[in-house]
């Protein structure tokens, strides 16, 4: 509606300018359609969406180090999303499968408590499963075995979790290592043309600021990920350490 106000006021205005006598006119249609231009000019910027306006900061912060920016955001995202995926596989309800191996042990036995670990997928069946194969041993073999494969399903549920981390850190350093390019490259101007001028280096210093914006966004959206990951890692390592102290006193029970 804006924008339609703005076309029919400068088109109301060269009527009036061709229409009318006074000497003042054509200085006033000026005016006016200089002035509903610009209008039409903010409109135009308003309307452009956060992408449009985010691809053309992109470009100005130059394609050396956001383009470096960009990779390490698309690679830690690339992480990120592969270990969510693989945590929330890797969870089970460990109390229902507690319950499961319990019954199975108590009925079936041993083989009916490793086939119910069998057909349950994550780190504490597996757990359990391993437990379960030293229970023809002593319980001192069975514990030996719960805790060495416990290390080792840590071991798979931390894995890329550094590169995360060190995407977090990078991102930020690349993006202050812009910046001070950027101000050598002003203050070299400056230098060089013997006259402080706030024109001259205005554009050096918005490329310098922009790759420090965007390398802080870069290790913000990370670092939400990596907490989230971590939390979720010892979530289940928790679940991992109860679930291998109810099994060895099943096993405990069992034999007696």
């Amino acid at each position: 509606m804006k924008k339609l106000f703005s076309i029919l006021a400068v088109a109301g205005l060269f009527v009036l300018g061709t229409n009318t006598v006074s000497a003042k006119a054509p200085a006033l249609v000026s005016s006016t359609v200089s002035t509903a231009m610009v209008m039409l000019q903010d409109d135009a910027a308003a309307d452009r969406g956060f992408t449009q306006v985010l691809k053309e900061q992109f470009i100005q912060g130059g394609a050396g180090f956001m383009g470096i920016v960009l990779l390490c955001l698309i690679l830690g995202l690339a992480v990120a999303i592969e270990r969510i995926i693989y945590l929330n596989m890797a969870s089970t309800n460990s109390g229902k499968l507690k319950q499961q191996v319990e019954d199975a042990l108590a009925s079936g036995g041993v083989e009916a408590a490793k086939e119910v670990c069998r057909n349950t997928k994550g780190p504490v069946a597996s757990i359990y499963y391993q437990g379960l194969d030293r229970a023809g041993e002593s319980i001192e073999s069975a514990e030996k075995a719960v805790v060495a494969y416990g290390g080792v399903q840590m071991g798979q549920l931390e894995k890329n979790v550094s590169w995360l981390s060190l995407f977090i850190a990078i991102a930020p350093m690349l993006g202050f290592m812009g910046t001070v390019i950027g101000m050598i490259q002003a203050f070299q101007k400056i230098s060089a043309v013997g006259n402080l001028s706030a024109s001259l280096i205005a554009g050096d210093i918005q490329v310098a600021l922009l790759t420090t914006v965007f390398g802080l966004i870069t290790a913000i959206i990370l670092q939400i990920f990596y907490n989230y990951i971590i939390a979720k890692i010892d979530s289940i390592v928790n679940d991992m350490e109860d679930s291998s102290i109810s099994l060895i006193d099943m096993l405990v029970d069992h034999k007696k």
